[in-house]
């Protein structure tokens, strides 16, 4: 009974840690960004101050079961994928549900949300939400797939589907990063795509399609939705850690790491006006795709 209650305390701390790191992480990009355009921009808390203020209303727009069940569809993926990722390399803490294979549900299931939110935002019947869920799926197939060739090269390299075999390799042998540099270069150039940031940012559009598949979500939904992106952002930059940084044994190393990570996607969206679908289809399936090939050369002959 201690083990099945240590699992569910570690289980719901590391929700609440995805959910505080990933609002703040969005309201501090949003302060940088406010700074490099000469503006002041909001308290880096104002994200947290917006999510009770959702989470206190409610929504009169109801068209369905599959429009109530989009943003569920958000959150399970997100909390799905936080729990199987590692948070800590000891395992002393966070030990959540991590297994051999885990790589393979993660795969699957980082798109179980989108695919549901798309499912959901279809029988709004507004036009801008159908609009903004065929951009986020084309360009969805645009990153998965350089995203899938820098997993299969390491999965193929290393002989492993579970990320903690990958953390005890890289204890050894040193940073993936370093190891798989063609994979690790396709993940952080498919990561551009994952997060959603401009010059990806087609799928709400902003100024163009009014918010996208949060057109017809308001009150408690889109409080949901802005959730599960907090904890979808934590679970992604904790994933690339675990993949190609080595892992973190503390929670300071970690934020540190994922922070240097989260950079990455913010500060190329500042500078980058946003792409239309096809360029950004034609973007992932250039340097990406290329280094996504190299990797799985890499690890197919050294």
């Amino acid at each position: 009974m201690e083990s099945v209650g240590y699992h569910i305390l570690g289980g719901i701390v590391t929700i609440i840690v995805a959910f505080t790191v990933g609002l703040t992480y969005m309201g501090l990009s949003r302060k940088i960004t406010a700074r490099i355009q000469n503006r002041k921009g909001p308290p880096f808390y104002q994200n947290f101050i917006d999510a009770l203020k959702l989470a206190s209303k409610e929504s009169a727009i109801h068209h369905g079961f599959m429009q109530h069940s989009g943003p569920a569809f958000l959150m399970v993926s997100a909390i799905l994928s936080v729990l199987v990722i590692p948070v800590l390399n000891n395992g002393n803490w966070f030990p959540n549900l991590n297994f051999h294979g885990d790589l393979i549900f993660l795969i699957y299931i980082m798109v179980f949300g989108s695919l549901g939110m798309a499912l959901g935002s279809g029988q709004t019947g507004n036009p801008n939400s159908a609009i903004g869920v065929t951009r986020g799926l084309s360009q969805m197939v645009g990153f998965e797939i350089p995203w899938v060739m820098a997993l299969v090269a390491i999965m193929v390299k290393y002989q492993t589907t579970s990320l903690v075999d990958l953390l005890e390799v890289q204890q050894t042998g040193g940073w993936l990063m370093f190891s798989s540099p063609f994979a690790f270069i396709a993940g952080v150039l498919a990561m551009l795509g994952m997060f959603r940031y401009s010059p990806f940012d087609i799928v709400s559009a902003p100024t163009e399609l009014a918010s996208g598949p949060v057109s017809e979500n308001g009150g408690k939904y889109l409080f949901t939705m802005m959730s599960s992106g907090s904890i979808f952002a934590f679970a992604k930059l904790v994933l690339y850690v675990d993949l190609f940084l080595g892992g973190a044994s503390n929670l300071i190393e970690l934020l540190a790491k994922t922070f240097a990570i989260y950079m990455i996607p913010m500060l190329y969206g500042v500078v980058s006006p946003r792409y239309r679908t096809e360029q950004a289809i034609q973007y992932f399936w250039g340097w990406p795709l290329f280094f996504g090939f190299l990797a799985l050369v890499h690890a197919l002959v050294f």
